[in-house]
């Protein structure tokens, strides 16, 4: 008996919290006296262990016993014991939270390992190992692209290429059963650093495209054009199912796991629960009522922050003639949560792909949805512009971009601190202050940023600098705006500037909350075990300039900045 994966903590409150998984045959998990039986899904065995009766604001070392056989820590470990801190005083109105996405496996080819550089979150990990626990991240946020299901690493080409499993026609450079998915988590979640860091820091994670495919729902064309693949089926079920299993289970706290009726029916299940998650992944995909058939945003209190995470991947409804990046079902229930009842003195958005991109680049999606959406071979060529130059963030989902930013402007203006929405994808970093039309609000609002954070570890493209400098650029921003007022797109709600940033290469971005002031930090790593800081911004300063003014000068500044 031994264990495959994990310990990963995820879900932490005051009194409970989620320890997660993976064993190499059936076995009951224990934890600080808490236990589970594991569930089977094709040859893998899994347990989350919901763990109960903590004191809060405490932190309690623990350990993981597989059959009653003490399986975590290692007996020879560089890494301090793993931790549950609760939640409580201490962490009502201090919080740390890193975040990132973008993260490439190790590998051993040593071209492909320096093209990659050191891993952000490796180099985090380290440096942590010698602090002490009061200043360890309070939680770890994962925006996408854990898995690259697309882009292998040379030792997944090889496994693949050993299974005999295989159908003939699934391609030779693509993950598609969910056996194949399983070596990708252990690919990028068996290297020590990282799991120690996801044993002790309570874990948040959601998917993106890599996680599936590259351009995954980014429009209906795109959807029509996978269902022909004869292999499509078996991975959009694969991809799902893995994702269901590895991230998003462990988002729930132990009260809407147990409320949830899929998870009830896998761990009840006696023998492989496949079945079960291909009708969980079929819901998920399939489009009906203008709304997926599975959420999988997800909500965390923070002390007295609160933390929501937006599906912008699957959630997105394409079919019947709609655009958008949320079904209203499950739009209506982020804006309930972001409106719920409770004292709540920062908002934290996360969604996968950024809110507020380089002003050319956001102009230029929402021209190119125009575009798409025209009869004949001008919507083709759209389409193909689209796919080709990944034009499928929220400025390239207008409808949704439009609701999206109403949402944060009402939340501003309710009494909160700072409203801030962390993302990734775009490979490269930086921060954005954003200013709402002041006939809309009268000006007085809490800062709103957006906070990007790419990649954490991974290669970059030649022309990504060279690309997103431009992008960012003044005249960029001032031909693409004409241009899209030109062809029919309706003025922009907010105005936003680059305040930080754009930083190229391996980052980790750290969200730091004292009270109602909060501050965000990028670091960049220099050697495996040390990170250099640059930039440090205070977001909470209020702004009472005119938004063209402060746009302005702001862009001015950063651009002397950098």
């Amino acid at each position: 008996m031994s264990l495959v994966l994990g310990p990963v903590l995820r879900h932490v409150g005051e009194t409970t919290a989620t320890v997660w998984v993976q064993t190499d045959a059936p076995a009951t998990v224990r934890v600080l006296g808490c236990e589970a039986r594991t569930f089977q899904v094709q040859e893998s065995h899994y347990a989350l262990v919901p763990v109960t009766g903590l004191t809060p604001g405490t932190d309690t070392p623990y350990e993981v016993h597989v059959d009653g056989e003490k399986m975590w820590p290692p007996e020879a470990t560089p890494f301090p014991p793993s931790l549950i801190r609760s939640r409580g005083p201490r962490t009502d109105a201090n919080i740390r939270i890193i975040f990132g996405s973008c993260r490439y496996a190790k590998v051993s080819d040593p071209k492909l390992a320096a093209e990659l550089g050191i891993d952000a979150l490796d180099a985090y990990a380290v440096r942590m190992r010698d602090l002490p626990p009061d200043q360890w991240p309070d939680a770890l946020l994962l925006l996408g692209d854990q898995v690259y299901a697309d882009e292998l690493t040379p030792q997944n080409r090889r496994r693949i290429a050993g299974r005999r499993d295989r159908d003939s026609d699934w391609p030779d450079d693509e993950i598609v059963g969910y056996g194949e998915y399983t070596g990708l988590y252990r690919d990028s979640w068996s290297d020590p650093e990282i799991r120690w860091i996801m044993s002790t820091v309570p874990t948040g994670m959601i998917f993106d495209d890599h996680d599936v495919r590259d351009d995954w729902n980014t429009s209906t064309a795109w959807r029509a054009e996978m269902r022909e693949k004869p292999w499509w089926r078996e991975r959009i079920r694969s991809g799902l199912a893995s994702y269901w299993v590895y991230q998003h289970i462990g988002n729930l706290s132990p009260q809407e796991m147990a409320a949830d009726p899929d998870y009830r029916k896998v761990v009840a299940h006696d023998g492989d629960a496949w079945p079960l998650l291909v009708d969980m992944a079929d819901r998920a995909d399939a489009e009906a009522d203008g709304g997926k058939g599975y959420r999988f945003s997800f909500r965390w209190d923070l002390g007295r922050s609160r933390f929501i995470m937006i599906d912008s991947r699957n959630g997105r409804v394409l079919e019947d003639g709609q655009h958008l990046m949320l079904g209203d079902t499950e739009f209506d229930w982020i804006e309930e949560q972001v409106a719920a009842e409770g004292e709540v003195d920062h908002l934290v958005l996360g969604t996968s792909v950024p809110w507020l991109l380089p002003h050319a680049i956001g102009e230029l999606e929402t021209v190119n949805e125009i575009a798409a959406a025209r009869p004949g071979w001008r919507g083709r060529l759209g389409e193909t512009i689209r796919q080709a130059a990944d034009l499928e963030h929220w400025s390239a989902f207008r409808e949704s971009f439009d609701r999206l930013t109403a949402m944060i402007g009402r939340a501003a203006g309710s009494g909160v601190a700072t409203v801030s929405v962390l993302s990734g994808d775009v490979h490269h970093s930086y921060a954005a202050r954003a200013h709402l039309h002041p006939e809309r609000d009268g000006g007085h609002h809490a800062p709103i940023h957006q906070l990007t954070c790419s990649p954490v570890h991974n290669k970059m493209d030649w022309y990504i600098r060279p690309g997103f400098r431009f992008a960012w650029s003044r005249w960029a921003r001032w031909a693409t705006e004409k241009w899209a007022l030109r062809v029919g797109a309706p003025p922009n709600p907010v105005a936003w500037q680059r305040v930080v940033g754009p930083f190229f290469g391996n980052t980790i971005a750290t969200l730091e909350i004292c009270g109602r002031e909060a501050e965000v930090v990028f670091e960049q790593p220099t050697s495996a075990s040390t990170l250099a800081e640059r930039a440090r911004l205070g977001l909470a300063e209020p702004a009472h300039l005119d938004p063209q003014d402060a746009r302005d000068r702001a862009e001015a500044q950063a651009e002397g900045a950098s």
